[in-house]
């Protein structure tokens, strides 16, 4: 999806999208009540930041209440298999992320079965990680860190926000990329592995974008380069990893999914709502100024998105040799 160009079919869907969602709820009944929002996420993350400013839009478009509940753990498999088991009814959707992409390679049995547990809604967000470091480390670019990292005898130490997490997989790549020797250091989270790296005490890390881009513009830390394409409005001068590793790219995205089994004009309405939701002036300049990307999608297209994200991120975990459990 990334670099994709949005179907015609979704740019009118976005665009119509008040119209059908007014008609679709009208049809359906949907929503009389609120709905439920699982973040399977502790709060404060990307994904729970997302959720926050998405779902205030869209309880004003739908005029109903959106509760957003966070209930983190086991890489998001807890929260997960809430709304495995909820009714599908539509007043109970997953606000997931990468993770969700990933777990069914690290993880050996699981009390769901993503493709038959859940349904595909529509993809809410794409943020690219940043190569961050500490300011006092002599390096300027992408080429400079694989130089300094093959020159330095033992290699170099590595952040990640926890094992199995985008962080600690865009580090494995580069590892793969470069044939540099990387050692990774597991944090319990993204907060505590920047503050550790503004510190100097683990001197390189793979951010989220969103939670990294102040630090940079308050010059606590150095970007190096980020993991999408193109260009970040919010970081003009910080150039894709890309340039310099062909084929380097690594987004974390959020997006919706339901119960399996949801009647589909409840999915749609949903989808509709969530188009007109990223498709606002005020959300899309609030998205921009955190590195945040979106774009409308269908079901199908945000479906096909997922599974091949699923596919991307298995080799990463089969060639890394992790597991969770």
């Amino acid at each position: 999806m990334p670099g994709r160009q949005v179907s015609r079919r979704a740019l009118l869907a976005g665009m119509a999208a008040t119209p059908f969602i007014g008609s679709a709820a009208a049809q359906t009944g949907w929503p009389n009540r609120p709905v439920q929002v699982m973040v399977p996420y502790p709060p404060a993350g990307g994904a729970d930041t997302t959720a926050r400013i998405v779902y205030a839009k869209l309880g004003t478009i739908l005029g109903q209440q959106f509760v957003v509940e966070n209930r983190g753990g086991a890489g998001g498999t807890i929260g997960e298999a809430v709304v495995a088991k909820a009714a599908p009814d539509g007043y109970t959707i997953l606000h997931d992320a990468t993770a969700y992409s990933v777990n069914g390679a690290l993880y050996s049995s699981l009390p769901f079965d993503y493709d038959r547990s859940f349904d595909p809604v529509a993809l809410v967000s794409l943020v690219p990680n940043i190569l961050v470091v500490t300011p006092s480390v002599p390096v300027q670019t992408l080429a400079d860190v694989i130089a300094y990292a093959k020159a330095a005898p033992g290699g170099i130490d590595m952040a990640s926000s926890g094992n199995g997490t985008l962080q600690h997989l865009s580090l494995e790549m580069f590892r793969f990329m470069t044939g540099a020797k990387v050692n990774h250091v597991p944090y319990r989270g993204g907060g505590p592995a920047l503050s550790d790296v503004i510190a100097g005490q683990v001197k390189f890390f793979f951010s989220n974008g969103a939670s990294a881009v102040g630090l940079i513009q308050g010059g606590q830390l150095k970007a190096i380069a980020h993991t999408g394409r193109g260009r970040l409005k919010s970081l003009p001068d910080v150039p894709p990893a890309s340039d310099t590793l062909p084929g380097f790219e690594a987004y974390e995205w959020n997006g919706v999914f339901v119960p399996h089994g949801t009647p589909p004009e409840i999915t749609r309405a949903l989808n509709g709502a969530i188009n007109a939701a990223i498709g606002a002036p005020d959300l899309k300049q609030r998205f921009e100024q955190l590195n945040i990307e979106s774009r409308p999608t269908t079901p199908e297209e945000f479906g096909a998105f997922v599974k091949d994200q699923t596919g991307r991120w298995a080799k990463v975990v089969k060639e890394a040799n992790i597991k969770l459990g």
